[in-house]
């Protein structure tokens, strides 16, 4: 079962890929919707990972050894 979730979720990023790389070469307008949706989820992913890192950072006492 979670190999099923797996795969699905590998698909899926898989179709975003393709599709932000079609969309830059000017596909259909769905392929912009699904490339802005899948661009806009790596920014949310990437600003969760920065807010978990400096809550790591910050709760050691030393925040600038990991840094970077």
């Amino acid at each position: 079962m979670i190999g099923a979730v797996l795969i699905g979720v590998l698909a899926l990023v898989i179709g975003g890929c393709v599709c932000v790389v079609w969309a830059d070469r000017g596909g259909p307008r769905w392929t912009r919707v699904v490339a802005a949706a899948t661009v806009g989820a790596g920014r949310l992913v990437r600003s969760y990972q920065k807010a978990q890192r400096r809550q790591v950072n910050s709760g050691d006492g030393n925040s600038g050894a990991n840094a970077g």
